[in-house]
Parts: C-alpha cells; sequence; structure tokens
C-alpha cells in the first residue's frame, strides 16, 4: 500500500457512491489578520524607591505539605475475550482486564467509563476494587454482543475520583474488540498503538450538521453500524499508515458498511486527516466532499477517528453517512 502524501488529501468520494447533485454554498472569503508595530517606546522614568517591607517567616513547627501522588497504570493483559473473538449476535459475555498500578497514588474510589464506539450495554460506570500503587488488578465488564453481525471495538477509559483520565502507558484508553457473525478476512492491525477521541468525534459531528443547518438541511443522526464501519476504516487507515477509501484488505465502503450490519442502497463515506476543524476545511474546497457533507437524502451518520503517533498524518477521519 502507496502511503499518501499531503495533495492526495482532497480525495474524491468512491465511485460507486452517488453524490447529490446539489450546489454547495460559496465559501465566505479567509480573512487575514495584520499586526501592527507597537507605539514608540517612551521614555525611561526612574521610580521612587519604595522602603523594604518585613518579609514573613515560616514558622518551623508547622508541616511541610506533602506533594500530590502521581496516577499511572500500565496494561497488562487481556483476562477473557482477545481481540477479535467471534460472538454470536446478542450473546452476553464478560471482558476481563488486567491492569497495573504504576502511579504513587493508591486506587481508591477508581471507576472505569465507557467512552466511544459501540456501547454493547456497557454501564456508564464500573468500579474498580481498591488497588495500591505497583498492585494490579481486574477489572471486568459486562457486555452483550451486538444483534448484527459485523466487527466492533467498545473503547473505555480509567478514571480517578475527580473524573481524571489516568494513562495507560501512552495510551488513555483500553478496549474490547470482537467479530459477530461470518465476516471478511480481518484488517491486520497487530502492535498498533492508536488512541480515539470521543470529544473530537462529537465535535464534528455537530459542525457537519451546523453546515447542513446553514443550508436547510436536516440534521443526521448517529447510527452505531455505520460508526462501527467508519472507526473500522480509521483504524485500518491509521495502522497500516495509508489514506484511501479502499480497505488494506482490498474492500470499499459498502463492504465495509454491509460488514457492519447497515443495510441501505445509498451511502456516502468521506476521509480526511487532523482535528475536526481541519476535516471540515479539507471537504469544504473539494467540491465532491462538500456536496456529500449537505446532502438531502441521507439521514443518518457514523464518525470514526483514529489516532496513530507514528503514522504520516496523526489523526484519520472517515464519515459514514447513510439512508436506511
Amino acid at each position: 500500500m502507496y502511503k499518501k502524501i499531503l495533495p492526495i488529501l482532497l480525495i474524491l468520494l468512491t465511485s460507486c457512491v452517488t453524490v447529490s447533485s446539489e450546489t454547495a454554498p460559496t465559501d465566505a472569503p479567509i480573512l487575514f489578520v495584520t499586526s501592527t508595530l507597537p507605539p514608540t517606546k517612551q521614555g525611561l522614568t526612574v521610580p521612587t524607591p519604595i522602603p523594604p517591607t518585613a518579609t514573613a517567616t515560616l514558622d518551623p513547627s508547622a508541616p511541610t505539605p506533602t506533594p500530590s501522588c502521581r496516577d499511572a497504570a500500565a496494561f497488562v493483559e487481556d483476562v477473557t475475550i482477545p481481540d477479535n473473538t467471534n460472538l454470536s449476535q446478542g450473546e452476553k459475555f464478560t471482558k476481563t482486564w488486567k491492569l497495573q498500578n504504576t502511579g504513587t497514588c493508591d486506587w481508591t474510589g477508581y471507576t472505569v467509563a465507557f467512552v466511544s464506539g459501540e456501547r454493547m450495554d456497557a454501564s456508564d460506570a464500573v468500579p474498580v476494587a481498591d488497588t495500591a500503587a505497583d498492585a494490579t488488578v481486574e477489572i471486568s465488564v459486562d457486555l452483550t454482543a451486538p444483534a448484527s453481525d459485523g466487527q466492533f471495538i467498545s473503547i473505555f477509559e480509567l478514571r480517578n475520583p475527580q473524573g481524571v483520565v489516568v494513562p495507560i502507558g501512552i495510551e488513555n484508553t483500553f478496549w474490547v474488540k470482537i467479530v459477530v457473525g461470518e465476516t471478511a478476512a480481518l484488517v491486520g492491525t497487530t502492535n498498533c498503538y492508536y488512541t480515539t477521541n470521543s470529544d473530537y468525534v462529537q465535535q464534528l459531528i455537530d459542525l457537519i450538521n451546523q453546515a447542513r443547518a446553514d443550508v436547510g438541511r436536516a440534521a443526521l443522526t448517529v447510527n452505531p453500524q455505520l460508526t462501527a464501519a467508519a472507526q473500522g476504516h480509521s483504524l485500518d487507515m491509521a495502522c497500516n499508515d495509508f489514506l484511501e477509501h479502499s480497505g488494506s484488505d482490498g474492500t470499499w465502503t459498502g463492504d465495509r458498511i454491509e460488514r457492519a450490519g447497515y443495510t441501505s442502497t445509498y451511502y456516502l463515506e468521506v476521509i480526511a486527516i487532523g482535528l475536526p476543524a481541519d476535516a471540515m476545511n479539507q471537504w469544504k474546497i473539494t467540491p465532491l466532499d462538500w456536496d456529500a457533507i449537505i446532502n438531502s437524502r441521507v439521514t443518518e451518520i457514523g464518525v470514526g477517528y483514529v489516532f496513530v503517533r507514528t503514522s504520516s498524518y496523526g489523526g484519520y477521519w472517515t464519515v459514514n453517512m447513510g439512508r436506511p
């Protein structure tokens, strides 16, 4: 697979995708801010000396403040349900991870929280057993496989009692990834260390719906199957370092959407890199992409975002839109 250089960001939609012929609104001109030189420096005025004031001294009997502890964790192993475990539709299962407390804070009142991907009936927060520094702990979450065939990923974070995310090595998340039913060969992402960002995903959905509202289009609703297909392709692009609609396993947009369990004869896909605003700017200057963003026929959306530090572009976006 050849890596794409930056000019190839302006990728056209796949030939198998029908694109609305509606005309995109004319972009507003880009505004530039010019700076001015600072005013001429005034003559230096010598200030009147201020008499010294008494300096307070610390009471030697007062206790010295203890520095706050540091939160950190390390992933040890998947105890149950390793990545790409095959399950049946609607099958209930328990995912268990083993983590080590590598920080200096004892874990008391810590929780695991679902943040993005396929929820699979996950609770908003699952308590973590009290864990001393350097100790290990097994964390279990009860889940249910989706009611459709496909590849699904559910992303979680470890949080302290204040709601601050505890870093896990170089990551901020850990996950469970399953395969439901019969699927094509899975994309190879072995030894790929990546992160996701649910806040970025929501920001992009909001930006897309705002752009649609600006031209009188209805907002798109999030569909879990489209989300799974989009997330899978972003993971493929980020881990295998390419930027194309064709997957590393030869699949195309329709293949991935169908594999995720989404039934539709009309769907669209756009891809981009960078931050949410970067993605919107890339699509605005590509007429076919912008026509897809404001297309009047689609009603549902799924957004995937994956960041790989060692990849060519860092963050990779896939947006799948369709109408059931």
